[in-house]
């Protein structure tokens, strides 16, 4: 195998021509890493050191095995998936905590994230976090008995947030506006109230009524929500109480 180190000159195989596969497999070339792919699944990439399986998590196994022997180190991009899943000796994953979409591309996609790695064996683990590095990333190591937290919280940062600005659209047709007018509104406020998570954390940057205390107002909303989007009262109540919670611990 190639000299493994912060200053990668192993050749790297990508398997899956999704999102995260294309945009890796472009981002590691900006870097000046020596790619093959992405492939198809069932498409072992050749002459590589290391591969990486960019395929969804109940298909892992199965890529595995169809490039099980063309590399020397074999990895996945889950989050959720342990590494006995890829079936090799030298395993290792590497799980940026980012959000890629078909328009990601280059190492500015990957630049400034976090990244989750593992290795089943020192020299693994050591190739994920060159690895990660190599593309502008913190790497950070997890184990398997910590991947499904980890994931869980990733997806309540990121899935969840998309979810709840849908619901927060839809809940606004009831001042007439709407999704792409709220959007356009309510983003600006989401990106100010992230810029406040980050520099002042949970507690000191909660806002609101539920913060003041001003149940009259959160009742006022409650009554609206059930009349413009009652399948999301429940959602509406989880939240409040939550947030009330989330209010007296900083009291």
């Amino acid at each position: 195998m190639h000299q493994i180190s912060e200053n990668l000159t192993a050749r790297v195989g990508v398997v899956g021509p999704g999102r995260l596969g294309t945009a890796l497999a472009a981002a590691l070339r900006e870097a000046g890493i020596a790619v093959d792919g992405p492939t198809g699944r069932g498409e072992p990439p050749r002459g590589c050191d290391a591969i990486v399986l960019c395929v969804p998590d109940g298909e892992i196994a199965a890529a595995a095995a169809a490039v099980a022997g063309a590399a020397p180190l074999l990895g996945h991009t889950s989050g959720a998936t342990p590494l006995s899943a890829l079936g090799a000796t030298a395993a290792f994953g590497l799980h940026p905590l980012q959000t890629f979409t078909e328009e990601s591309s280059g190492l500015s996609a990957f630049a400034g994230a976090g990244c989750a790695i593992a290795g089943s064996t020192a020299e693994a683990l050591a190739f994920a976090a060159a690895l990660a590095k190599a593309l502008g990333m913190t790497p950070f190591e997890i184990d398997d008995e910590g991947r499904a937290a980890y994931h869980a919280a990733a997806s309540v940062a990121s899935n969840f947030v998309v979810t709840l600005q849908a619901a927060a659209e839809r809940i606004a047709a009831g001042a007439g506006l709407d999704p792409g007018e709220a959007r356009r509104l309510l983003v600006p406020l989401l990106r100010r109230t992230v810029d406040n998570l980050a520099e002042l954390g949970p507690r000191d940057a909660l806002t609101g009524p539920v913060a003041r205390g001003d149940e009259a107002t959160v009742e006022a909303q409650r009554v609206a929500v059930a009349e413009t989007a009652p399948e999301l009262l429940d959602l509406f109540d989880e939240l409040v109480d939550r947030t009330r919670a989330l209010a007296a611990v900083r009291a």
